[in-house]
Order: C-alpha cells, then sequence, then structure tokens
C-alpha cells in the first residue's frame, strides 16, 4: 500500500478504537478528530488519487461520525461483553478494509540501474501495403501502436510517464482480455508511475544506439515488460514495444478508437497458435521497416541517424517469443533474440539451430508441466490416451533442442512462473502469477538480457555471462553444444 494509503488506515481506526474503547459521545470536543479523520481521506484521494480498494477506509470518518452522535452514553457504563463485541466487529472491518489495496497494491518498480536516465515515447504507425484482416471494412489498413524507451537526457523539467497511458481503456482490457476479470479490477494499474520521462531528448553520449524489439504474450500489451524495457534503455538501448493490433489486450489510437483483442484466452493446441504467426511476424517485419525509415528522418529529430541498424535484437514473453524464434530465423536484420519461456510455433528450426546468438529463459512451471509424466496424472485427465498427452511434449523438447542447437543458451530460474518474465507477477498475489520470489526473477532477467545483448550486440566480453552463471548457479546456466 502507499504512504497516505497506510497513514489514513491508521490514524483513522486507531480514533475508532478509541472512541470505542472509551465510549465517545457527541460533544464539541470530537469535532476535531473528526476534522482529522475526514481530512485524511481528502488528501490521499487528492494526493494520491483514491481507488475502489480503499472505499471501507474511506467510509472510517461516516463510522466515527455515526459512534459519537447515534445513541447516548449510558450511565454506568458498558458491560464488558458490549466491549468486546464492539472491538471485535471493528477488527473484521479494520481487517475488511486493509485486505483489498494490500491484494491489489499500487506497485513500483526498480529503478533502472544503468547509466542513463531513459525517456519514452508512442508512435503510430500505418501499413499501406497490408489490409486490417480484423476489419470488415477492406479498405482500412493495419495500424499498429508502438512505445520506445530510449537513453536520454534528465532535464528536469519532463514529465514521468504513467506505467499505462489511456488507462481506463487498458485497464479494463487487461482485467477482462488477458485475466477474465471484471474489467474494474485491475483499475489500480492506472495510478502506477514509471521512471521513464515523457518526450525526453535522446542522450548524445554515443553516436548510435543499438535496436531491441520486444514481443508481448498472446493478449497480452506493449509494455507488459516495463521492468525489462526501462533496465534495457537505461544501458544504452533503443527497444520499440509492439502492440498487436486485435491480439493485445487493446490498442488506443490516437483519435481515440480502440481494437479489443479479438482472440480467445481457451487457445490451447500448437494448430491455433500456428495460424496467428505470419500477422505477428509480418507486424514486427513491418516495425523494423519503420525503423529504418526513422533512422533516415525522424520528424521529431530525435532519431534520425541514431539507430545502429547493423545492431538489432528482439526479445519476447511466451507468444511474443515464438515470434521472436521466427523473426531470428527469417529476418536477417536480427542479430540475436531472447525468448522468455516462449513456444515454438511456425517453420521448424535447424536441428543445427539459428547459427546466430539465442537465449532461452525457461520457467519452472514450464518445465515441470513439460517434464509431467503420464502415469502422475492419468487419473485427472479424463481418459486423454497416453500418446495424445507425450505428443506436445516430446515435440516442445525437440523443437526447444533445435534452437538451442550449435551455442544457443538457456537458465531455468527455480520457483519462477510463466508470467514471472511479465509485469503480471506484480499484479496480484490472488492471480496465482507470482513466482517464489518476483524481485529476484527481475533481477536475474534483467542482468542475462543486458549481459546477452552486451555481449552479442555490443561486441563485449562474454565473460560477464560466465560471472553471472556464478554468481546465480540456481539457474544452471548453459551454453548448448
Amino acid at each position: 500500500m502507499r504512504i497516505w494509503e497506510i497513514g489514513l488506515i491508521m490514524i483513522n481506526f486507531s480514533l475508532l478504537y478509541w472512541a470505542v474503547i472509551t465510549n465517545k459521545k457527541g460533544n464539541r470536543g470530537l469535532f476535531i478528530p473528526l476534522g482529522i479523520a475526514f481530512g485524511l481521506v481528502i488528501v490521499q484521494v487528492c494526493g494520491e488519487g483514491g481507488r475502489w480498494e480503499m472505499i471501507p477506509a474511506y467510509l472510517t470518518p461516516l463510522l466515527l461520525t455515526g459512534y459519537f452522535f447515534l445513541g447516548k452514553r449510558k450511565e454506568g457504563g458498558r458491560s464488558r461483553l458490549a466491549v468486546t463485541v464492539q472491538t471485535v466487529l471493528l477488527t473484521v472491518y479494520l481487517l475488511v478494509s486493509v485486505a483489498p489495496p494490500a491484494m491489489l497494491p499500487v506497485f513500483s518498480f526498480a529503478k533502472p540501474t544503468g547509466p542513463y536516465a531513459v525517456g519514452t515515447t508512442v508512435y503510430h504507425w500505418k501499413d499501406e501495403q497490408r489490409r486490417e484482416t480484423y476489419s470488415e471494412n477492406p479498405a482500412d489498413l493495419r495500424e499498429l501502436m508502438v512505445q520506445v524507451w530510449y537513453p536520454a537526457i534528465e532535464g528536469g523539467r519532463e514529465e514521468v510517464s504513467p506505467y499505462l497511458q489511456n488507462a481506463s481503456q487498458m485497464t479494463a482490457a487487461i482485467s477482462s482480455k488477458m485475466l477474465d476479470l471484471p474489467a474494474f479490477t485491475l483499475s489500480h494499474l492506472g495510478l502506477i508511475k514509471t521512471h521513464s520521462l515523457l518526450e525526453a531528448k535522446l542522450s548524445d553520449s554515443e553516436g548510435r544506439y543499438p535496436v531491441l524489439v520486444f514481443s508481448h504474450g498472446m493478449n497480452g500489451f506493449r509494455n507488459q515488460n516495463m521492468y525489462q524495457m526501462e533496465e534495457l534503455a537505461s544501458y544504452g538501448y533503443i527497444v520499440l514495444g509492439i502492440d498487436y493490433a486485435y491480439e493485445a489486450a487493446a490498442s488506443v489510437y490516437p483519435d481515440g478508437r480502440v481494437a479489443l483483442s479479438k482472440i480467445s484466452r481457451t487457445l490451447s493446441s500448437n494448430a491455433q497458435y500456428e495460424e496467428h504467426i505470419p500477422l505477428w511476424t509480418n507486424d514486427a517485419a513491418f516495425v523494423l521497416n519503420q525503423v529504418e525509415k526513422l533512422n533516415q528522418n525522424d520528424s521529431a529529430g530525435r532519431f534520425t541517424g541514431k539507430l545502429d541498424l547493423e545492431r538489432i535484437g528482439m526479445l519476447g514473453h511466451s507468444f511474443g517469443g515464438a515470434v521472436t524464434v521466427q523473426m531470428l530465423q527469417k529476418d536477417s536484420r536480427v542479430k540475436a533474440a531472447l525468448s522468455m519461456d516462449g513456444g515454438f510455433y511456425g517453420s521448424p528450426v535447424s536441428e543445427k539451430g539459428f547459427g546466430k546468438p539465442f537465449l532461452m529463459m525457461y520457467s519452472e512451471e514450464t518445465y515441470n508441466k513439460v517434464m509431467t509424466s503420464y502415469d502422475d496424472v492419468a487419473k485427472q485427465l479424463g481418459g486423454v490416451s497416453r500418446e495424445a498427452f507425450e505428443a506436445p511434449r516430446k515435440e516442445y523438447v525437440q523443437k526447444s533442442g533445435n534452437a538451442l542447437a550449435g551455442g544457443g543458451l538457456s537458465i531455468l530460474i527455480p520457483g519462477s512462473k510463466h508470467a514471472s518474465y511479465s509485469d503480471l507477477a506484480l499484479f496480484s498475489p490472488l492471480l496465482g502469477l507470482r513466482g517464489a520470489d518476483p524481485q529476484r526473477d527481475y533481477r536475474i532477467v534483467n542482468e542475462f538480457s543486458v549481459a546477452f545483448f552486451d555481449t552479442y550486440l555490443k561486441g563485449k566480453d562474454a565473460s560477464v555471462l560466465q560471472a553471472l552463471a556464478v554468481k546465480y548457479p540456481e539457474v544452471n546456466f548453459k551454453v548448448n553444444k
């Protein structure tokens, strides 16, 4: 919980306990504690921003008013039982007030550790060569929203970027499209700030900066890995996050149109996922085309001549990891790639590997699922045959092995879940998406991500990766031959 939320709950409930225990009833002196109680609510709402999770706490001044002025003070005092009952009821209400804001926290991102401040800007790009297949109007063209994070000069006047631009539309879409929750559930995400500075100047410390493209998971969103985007930018990378329109949770265009996801959360078979690979790889290739144009002539004057097109990498989570694999394989512009617990859909990878640097990060959740024995779960499978159960697991192991052949790198973070590689692990412990230690997971992901791209895009000493293997022996860092 935030500072003023904690202060409001602590002070207002202290006043309520004081009123109940001492049996305070109507006199003029009670207007002072009432002023404090109402004042705290006003200060918290105005200073930090109100949210529905705090509604029980916001009602505490009304409870205090009711206790002070409803009913009369009994002569001879109250029985011990009456005091006990009132105190117990108040304690239950305290728990009801604390639970929602604690379980749906307005969290903070760790400050990026690199030498650069981080700037951010957003582009709306229209592909004149492709129509929008999700539209019934054949004249509609494919449109993408792309957010960029970059090394910046901190001048002191820049506005700090919110986590989610167009917060009301995005929080509703993330709640319903990603997590199948009521639209209002994650509205608190609109209160979260980042470390990125809106429209800040690009740092002139380097002549050109390497470029990274990030792909979110199915029904995800462009900045679902904010912890990682800011960290990479702080180490001198220009990072582009793509909203894959109609297959992201939502894309909000500058004119207010919203492209909500059309994808069911119940996709399960490889064939269903395979169908979406061409759209995403075409989108990623289009974004790389736009990067080339941006480097030639950025109308804002920020990136012209500053993008190193010979040092382009890509990274992705989940289905975005599968797209990253395909781009590494098919697009010569992508020189190195990182997949975070991604699948292997699309064209099969050669048994000899990519012939390019590739790092695969596995979650323990996915690893355990792949390695689960049919005999261990047969009773829960409802008649599914051994062959049907084992086939996709064997396929995953084979494709994973091919991708890592010829020098591919891999780690597995113990205690991690599939969502541990995204910001979703911070949203709420109630969602069951959190691994054993989210902050540890993020630290490991960030350190290996920076070291990997520094080695293979910036040409730095590979000993940094080996040093991380020693620092985090539990991740079992491997160089696959």
